[in-house]
Order: C-alpha cells, then structure tokens, then sequence
C-alpha cells in the first residue's frame, strides 16, 4: 500500500483525508471527516462516481448509507457501485429524523461533559463535519436549519459565542428525548424473520436460537407462538414488543423471501435494531437494496451461532436472561 493523496473519493478536493491504495485486491482505503470516518472503495465504483459525476444530496445519502453499516458494526463499510445506485435512488431522510440523529450526534459530543458547549455551528471544527455526516446535510444552512428545529423544540440550547459560530448546548429535555427514541431498552424479546422450511430448520435450531438464547434473550418466531391468530396482526404486534430483529436472508430455488424484507422493513422504520445473516453462497442474489447492510455469513449452523451471537452482542449487548 501506499499514500496516494488526501482527497475523499467520495467528498472531492474539499474534503480532508488520508487515503491508501490496495493495489493487489484493486481497493482504495480512505479515512475521511466528511465521509465519517474509515471506508474502502472498489475500482468500479470509483469509476462509477467519475461517470457520474454525483451530487452533493447523492453523496450525503452515501454516506448515510455508510454511517447506517457502521452503526450495524462494520468498522470499515465498502463503497459498492450497489451502494452508489442506492444512494443515487434513496429518497432523502425526512427532516424529523434528520434532526434526531443530529441531537443523537450532539449528545454523542457531549459524552465527556452533559451540558458543554459544542462548536457545532462552526465551519472550522471538526464537529461541524460531524454535524453534516449525521444530519445527512450539505451545508451550514441546513445544519443551522435542522439546530433551530431542535432549539425550538427545547431539545438544544443555542449559546452565542462569535459571528457565525454560536456553540450548542443539549438540554435536558433533548436527553430525554434521546432515551424516548430508544425502542423496546427493557425487552427480553428478539423477533426472528426467516424463510421456515426444512431446509433452514437445523440453521434455526443449532444456530439462531441458542446464539439469542446464549445472549440473554427469547426468540420468537410466530409460526412457533401458540396462541398466534391473524398472522400480519401478529407479525407488527411482535415486531414491536422486541428489542431487536434477526433478518436470515437464505433463501430457496424460488426467489427471495418476501415476508422477510417486509418484516425487516417494519422494524427498521420504528428503528429497532436489525441484524442480517445469510448463508454464504446465497448472499450474491440477496436484493441490492438490503445487501448494502452487514451480514453475518454462514456455512454451518454452528458458524451461524457463533456469527450471530457475536453480532449480538456487540450491538445490542447482553439481555435480562443472561445468567
């Protein structure tokens, strides 16, 4: 490997970075502010932004495509011309929810000290560039923008400091409110989404449930609730009362599995955590659209538990069964 330059080959010129070029496996490594944090980017989809020539709005959906993998824990997400495509198509966070994470992020600064001061209004700090990459924004009006909407919301306290660089401050309530958009802290309960059949009954048995078993929590499977009556009432019933979801994207020789996208799809939308598995060999026929997330991939089901569990408890920690 060896240094090439200091341009983000997602941000462009304006961007600070340190980059590294895998010439053997024809990957770049870049470690870059704006884009939040490590990535690596293939060839192609390097080419591909070249071609392009993508926007500001397309690349500050990339990179929340980005933020969105690290969050499922991949310390170094890949920049697919997959991703590219999805990110080019997304339609852009709404604004409530841009705004969330930008509190989320804003606590996050203030982890060391509740109540400091953040220059997060400051174009020449290191936390406005975080303000960007959370809020899914692309330039200081909008930071602005998304602070007045927490600030009137009392979620934020805006502080004066200088011309064009007051600080913010997160207050009580905005922590509060941080807490209520946790989903499901307490719940003992991890819905699993998965093709049911035969063939998956031993990656059931030997791998998912006593990986969340193992971890502290109960699965549920509804074809396995006793007392279950209208199946779709059931589903986002159960889907809300867990604490987070196991997606299993095997599938069989007809095609992908509807219900578990739609299943995922649900939580992901009430923002309960999801983690993906798939066996190894069918990953390349999982859809685009949810192959931009980490996946725990398995040959056994043995692999299965220990991938899993892993990822469980990386991500969401050990549960109330845990003895």
């Amino acid at each position: 490997m060896s240094t090439q330059t200091n341009t983000c080959l997602i941000w462009g010129r304006n961007a600070v970075a340190q980059v590294r070029y895998d010439s053997r496996n024809n990957i770049t490594y870049v470690e870059s502010p704006r884009a939040g944090g490590y990535y690596r980017i293939t060839m192609e989809a390097a080419s591909m932004m070249r071609y392009y020539g993508i926007d500001d709005s397309q690349k500050a959906r990339l990179t929340t495509v980005l933020m969105n993998e690290r969050a499922q824990g991949e310390k170094v997400p890949t920049v697919t011309p997959e991703r590219i495509e999805v990110a080019m198509k997304a339609a852009p966070l709404p604004v409530p929810e841009r705004a969330e994470r930008l509190l989320r992020y804003l606590a996050k600064c203030s982890a060391d000290e509740i109540g400091s001061e953040i220059p997060v209004l400051d174009i020449r700090t290191l936390d406005f560039e975080g303000a960007l990459v959370w809020s899914e924004s692309t330039s200081r009006r909008e930071v602005e923008f998304l602070v007045d909407y927490l600030s009137k919301k009392g979620w934020v306290e805006i502080v004066p400091y200088a011309v064009n660089a007051e600080r913010v401050t997160v207050t009580v309530d905005g922590y509060a409110r941080i807490e209520d958009l946790r989903t499901n802290p307490d719940s003992a309960q991890a819905f699993v989404a998965m093709w049911i059949d035969d063939e998956t009954y031993d990656a059931y048995k030997k791998g998912i449930e006593p990986a969340i078993v193992q971890s502290g929590y109960k699965p549920m499977r509804i074809d396995r609730k006793p007392d279950a009556n209208k199946l779709d009432d059931e589903i986002i019933a159960e889907i809300r009362r867990s604490r987070f979801l196991v997606a299993d994207m095997t599938h069989g020789n007809d095609g992908a599995r509807g219900n578990v996208y739609f299943e995922a799809g649900f939580a992901m939308g009430l923002n309960i955590p999801i983690i993906y598995t798939c066996r190894s060999d069918l990953i390349c026929k999982v859809h685009f659209d949810t192959r931009q997330y980490v996946h725990t991939l398995w040959k056994t089901p043995e692999d299965l538990r220990k991938g899993l569990m892993g990822r469980i408890q990386a991500l969401i920690g050990e549960g109330p069964n845990m003895t």
